[in-house]
């Protein structure tokens, strides 16, 4: 008996989690209905009006390179770009885009809307339903609130952001809230727990905002966004580049005037019980965490970003905070630049419930409920890169699951071998991408405040650079079928022209009177290059072969190639030869902090579990795998030196 289905993917949330999973779901030609509490917030951002970062740029990147909506609709409406350690190499680099917000999510509802099957619907869902099955349980739809309908479906992605359970703070006030005001989802906050799945609470919090009119930008320092700024996307048009007209962000700080009433502020809120609940971000902390943390600091930096280029709103990145409305404002007036700034609404706390990711597979598929996906913020996560990193995979291996329990044929393209074709999901490894880091660790150690990508986590970040995003996952955004035969040719005569570039490097001498010591010495292009300092433009005076001509990013590429083609066999050789680390033992008084190159997060980490040996080290929630290789070469250099 055939089962009644109204769409084969039901996604909820259309946050940047919900957007990449609808859009991937979709595309690969199944109904998919978005169920979202309002029409006019799909694909809205709710923190600061901004994408990519250290580690983020590089999410942002291999979610373009698979067929995500991401690095296009940022390229579409960037209103500045910026290049984040710039000083260091092209691993730990990050590309960084301001955005118009309200552009921003009109162009991410416009190209939903443009995709086939894929409808959007305001409502609430207050219940996933579920029947029993061969070996557990499956999804078989879900319940909202307006009219209590109940839709069936194969699959339901959960991506609800910081709306299961949802209590926002402003001071002592409290209310039951999603983002910004909208409504919290309680019903399905309870359905999953009825499923058997564990929930634990985690708190963030946002800047107030500015009128824009009322900042003394004039005694501000400015921050100006790349002169030949790149796009995001592998597919833009670097000559059409930039699309919009571009704005500068402001710097400022804070002081010890501020400071007096910050602490002042959250002082007076000690007595009352539980004003904010939650485990907040580590590493974007509220001003009142930061004093907490940081007290003997003088001043915090305070970025001032526009909100868009039609908007007087400014939101100040760095300066979140649940303070009452009036504290935030006497805090904000204490700033340089803002002596006389008027808020146009304040900042607030919010807590809110998230699935314990060790419970879900690196499909992002529940463990013990088949059909039923998760991804974004409600699996533990914080930031709008590593939501649409893991919508993406959802919505694939969502498709894919409703493939393979309906019987329908997954995929026919002739070029593609037999284990291409099947419907097995798609999990990257670490070595892959950070998409695959990011997971990972998610569903394998659990996390234990709201998680981030940073370039340390990653023991491959060599390989995972920005620049060869598309090389290591165009294929695999082909076979899934989000990455067009065009594009997929695209990024593979761009791979091939940027190894033959490196190996014509290698094989040619510098020419020119200036280079006729290189040439005496044997030293090619390619060993010029390598020095510190050298780019591929300054080659340009000593090549006389038939060079291509490179974009900036192509150039970029043919750079860290060379460059790293030594540490990366370095790395690989060091790798095998400490061969088993795990029982490598760590002495019961080995001082952490004396450890060079451990980030301070990791250093407590260890010091707080004293694992005793390498292996229990690399099994704790937050302990890198890049921390895990340092630790253990420091010991196995200890082993060899005591013989």
């Amino acid at each position: 008996m055939g089962v009644t289905v109204d769409y084969d993917v039901i996604v909820i949330g259309a946050g940047h989690a919900g957007c990449e999973a609808a859009h991937a779901s979709a595309r690969l030609g199944l109904s998919t209905l978005v169920i979202t509490p309002r029409l006019d917030r799909v694909g809205w951002m709710s923190c600061n009006p901004a994408v990519g970062g250290i580690g983020k740029g590089h999410l942002v990147r291999e979610v373009d390179a698979l067929g995500g909506l991401l690095g296009r609709v940022v390229d579409e409406t960037g209103i500045q770009f910026r290049t984040l350690n710039t000083r260091r190499g092209p691993a730990v680099r990050g590309s960084r885009a301001q955005c118009d917000r309200l552009l921003y999510a009109k162009t991410m509802r416009a190209h939903l809307e443009a995709v086939p099957g894929l409808e959007l619907r305001e409502d609430l869902v207050e219940e996933v339903l579920v029947e029993k099955a061969s070996g557990g349980s499956r999804v078989r739809g879900v319940r909202t609130a307006r009219g209590l309908d109940e839709l069936a479906c194969l699959a339901v992605v959960v991506a609800a952001g910081t709306f299961l359970g949802g209590v926002a703070n402003v001071g002592r006030r409290k209310f039951a809230s999603g983002r910004e005001g909208d409504l919290p989802s309680m019903g399905l906050s309870r359905s999953l727990r009825q499923l058997g799945l564990a929930l634990k609470r985690f708190k963030t919090s946002t800047t107030p905002r500015l009128d824009g009119r009322t900042v003394d930008f004039d005694v501000l320092s400015v921050q100006r966004g790349d002169e030949e700024p790149k796009p995001f996307s592998h597919w833009t048009d670097p000559e059409r580049f930039p699309l919009l007209p571009q704005r500068f962000c402001h710097v400022t700080r804070t002081n010890e005037q501020t400071h007096h009433i910050v602490r002042r502020g959250f002082e007076s809120l000690a007595d009352e019980p539980a004003v904010a609940g939650g485990i907040e971000p580590r590493y974007c902390p509220s001003i009142e965490v930061k004093l907490r943390r940081f007290g003997d600091r003088m001043g915090h930096t305070i970025y001032l970003e526009p909100e868009g280029l039609d908007s007087n709103e400014v939101y100040p990145a760095g300066l979140s905070t649940s303070l009452p409305a009036d504290v935030q404002l006497q805090m904000l007036r204490t700033i340089p630049g803002l002596e006389s700034v008027e808020m146009t609404r304040p900042g607030y706390g919010i807590e809110y419930d998230f699935v314990i990711p060790t419970q879900v597979r690196r499909s992002l598929e529940v463990q013990k409920i088949g059909g039923l996906f998760v991804a974004g913020q409600v699996l533990g996560t914080s930031g709008y890169e590593e939501a649409a990193a893991q919508g993406l995979i959802a919505g694939i291996n969502a498709g894919k699951h409703v493939r393979a329990s309906s019987n329908r044929r997954w995929w026919s393209r002739e070029s593609l071998d037999e284990d291409e074709r099947s419907g097995e999901a798609t999990i990257l490894r670490r070595d892959q991408a950070y998409i695959g880091v990011l997971i990972d660790d998610l569903t394998t150690s659990g996390t234990s405040e709201p998680y981030r990508v940073f370039t340390s986590r990653a023991e491959h970040r060599l390989l995972l650079r920005e620049d060869n995003a598309d090389f290591r996952l165009a294929h695999l955004g082909y076979v899934a079928g989000l990455i067009t035969e065009s594009q997929a040719r695209k990024s593979t005569a761009r791979e091939e022209m940027i190894r033959a570039e490196v190996e014509r490097l290698e094989s040619t001498l510098p020419s020119g009177s200036a280079a006729q010591k290189e040439r005496e010495g044997r030293r090619t292009l390619a060993t010029i290059l390598r020095r510190p300092g050298i780019t591929y433009a300054d080659l340009k005076e000593m090549d006389a072969g038939p060079g291509p001509k490179l974009s900036r990013r192509d150039a970029e590429g043919v750079e860290a190639a060379i460059k790293y083609a030594g540490y990366i066999a370095k790395l690989d050789k060091r790798l095998e030869l400490l061969g088993n680390i795990d029982s490598l033992e760590i002495p019961e008084d080995l001082d952490f902090s004396g450890v060079p190159g451990l980030s301070v997060e990791v250093r407590e980490k260890l010091e707080h579990h004293r694992p005793a040996t390498v292996g229990q080290a690399s099994r704790i929630s937050g302990v890198t795998p890049a921390a895990v290789e340092i630790l253990a070469s420091l010991l196995a250099g200890l082993k060899r030196a005591c013989g």
